[in-house]
């Protein structure tokens, strides 16, 4: 609830997502304190209050101490705003690295038909005579203590190879509308360029559950991997780049920040 003179502990803890007794300790130890008392005695947080426990939660989001988030918030000498640019940084490498992880090869070579009991016979047939033997073994190096390889690994598993060619099917028939979206300059955060990512989305949930966030950086990682963005670019000119615009779109209209997008 809220007061004439703040928002109670109750309130704060609704808003920013931390238990009551989070915020209990972290008055009692000075890290964010409530600093108004109602005429009853209750706590009340004021505004400047709540930022600061705001900024309690991006450090420690970031790995600190709550010892040394205080003194962080403490220092007058602290310049926070080089530090939590120095820390995004350190993020968005994070984030590169793990891009990097996520990678394979295209349409069901990304990450899904690489785990299918296939016969090199039935993927020849299937997927063309471009399938390369080892990127089963790359994939497995990156991702094979992942649960999504074990989801994938799961259901692929569970195909047929009739089933196969019809996500084959599927799969480019994607494509084809993908490319032609992007060759009739369709725009990236229209309802259409929606559909098309929700088309994508979900061709790669068959395999493992895909959430908006991860097929961001799936995105970014086709135009990374010059694999996969020589796939798209032999399809239509600009495809990559277009495909990466329209699934941003979508991820935000989602309510998921492209920026701060994680694998999970």
């Amino acid at each position: 609830m809220t007061t004439g003179e703040g928002l109670t502990v109750g309130a704060v803890a609704a808003l920013v997502g931390v238990s009551v007794r989070t915020l209990h300790h972290w008055d009692r130890i000075g890290l964010a304190s409530a600093s108004g008392r109602t005429w009853s005695g209750y706590r009340v947080y004021d505004d400047d209050d709540v930022a600061r426990i705001h900024r309690v939660l991006i450090y420690r989001e970031l790995g600190f101490t709550l010892a040394e988030i205080g003194g962080l918030l403490d220092d007058p000498d602290v310049d926070e705003h080089a530090h939590l640019t120095r820390q995004r940084d350190l993020l968005v490498g994070r984030i590169s690295r793990l891009q990097e992880m996520v990678s394979a090869v295209d349409r069901l070579k990304e990450a899904n038909a690489v785990n299918t009991p296939l016969s090199p016979e039935d993927r020849a047939e299937i997927f063309g005579t471009d399938w390369n033997e080892e990127w089963q073994d790359e994939a497995a190096d990156r991702w094979g203590d992942t649960p999504q390889w074990e989801q994938s690994r799961q259901r692929a598993g569970a195909l047929s190879t009739a089933e196969w060619k019809e996500v084959k099917a599927g799969a480019d028939a994607l494509n084809s509308d993908l490319a032609e979206a992007a060759r009739a300059g369709v725009d990236p955060a229209s309802p259409e360029a929606a559909a098309l990512a929700e088309r994508h989305r979900a061709s790669i949930s068959r395999f493992y559950d895909c959430t908006h966030s991860m097929q961001v950086l799936l995105a970014r990682m086709y135009r990374q991997d010059p694999r996969f963005s020589e796939t798209y670019e032999t399809l239509e000119p600009g495809l990559t780049r277009w495909l990466e615009a329209a699934v941003e779109a979508n991820a935000r209209a989602n309510g998921v920040d492209p920026d701060a997008a994680t694998w999970g």
